[in-house]
């Protein structure tokens, strides 16, 4: 099965995307640890994504699709995958479509909860650059820019909401549950 992830930034994308892959026993992919890879490996993508965000810029989606594709030619992706983090914007659903063709997905999770919850769960993880005002900010970029993806999903009859708010493992088990019913 080929899913996206989609959900705000503190939603859990990240952490049910990879329970989720491990019960299916396909990989999570995570744009966010792939560029680490890159960087931490210092491989000829990593080094031109290390200069860019050393300038404080976001990695333009040229890149970013470069290293997505390249990583679902791998072996391991050939029954299925989960995306986490790409695509982000209108432009990379167009370079996902292009890649591997507009009806690959099999399903787009969305988890929700509230930007109030949202906040609060960021804030929490005490990081140096999770202020009140950065969070806001990352909750308004996603809103203008990520958000407006679900509609495009939805078109497509690809869309599963799961309510992102409770234990872990409540909300795997509505995952798995909800992915089970498209079968």
């Amino acid at each position: 099965m080929r899913i996206l992830f989609l959900g705000a930034p503190g939603v859990g994308k990240g952490t049910q995307a990879e329970r989720v892959g491990e019960v299916m026993s396909i990989p999570h992919i995570s744009t966010g640890e792939m560029f680490r890879h890159h960087v931490g490996s210092k491989t000829a993508l990593g080094l031109r994504v290390e200069e860019i965000l050393a300038r404080g810029d976001l990695v333009p989606d040229v890149l970013t699709v470069e290293m997505i594709l390249e990583r679902l030619g791998d072996p391991d992706t050939t029954d299925g995958f989960i995306l986490d983090g790409f695509p982000r914007n209108v432009a990379q659903v167009h370079a996902l479509d292009e890649a591997i063709g507009d009806r690959a997905l099999d399903a787009v999770v969305v988890l929700e909860a509230s930007n109030e919850v949202l906040q609060e769960r960021i804030l929490a993880r005490g990081r140096t650059d999770d202020t009140p005002e950065s969070v806001s900010n990352r909750l308004d970029v996603y809103e203008r820019e990520t958000a407006p993806l679900i509609d495009v999903y939805r078109e497509r009859r690809l869309v599963v909401k799961v309510d992102g708010v409770g234990e872990i493992e409540e909300i795997t088990a509505k995952i798995l549950t909800a992915l089970a019913g498209l079968s």
